[in-house]
């Protein structure tokens, strides 16, 4: 059993768990740096976004 961790430290109960979202997050930068597709500017990014997000707003109205 893995070690209990304190809730005002860790948002994890346990540092198995820690250390699996550990594991999986590193995995998911590394993927992201491996990606060979151009980088999106971050206005371009948002723009896109706001857009997507209008157009949801209007299907469910």
């Amino acid at each position: 059993m893995s070690e209990k961790l304190d809730p005002i430290i860790s948002e994890f109960e346990t540092q198995e768990q820690a250390d699996s979202y550990d594991r999986w997050f590193r995995k998911k930068v590394q993927e992201s740096k491996d990606d060979p597709r151009p980088a999106i500017p971050h206005d371009e990014a948002m723009a896109r976004l706001r857009e997507t997000i209008r157009r949801t707003s209007r299907k469910s109205a």
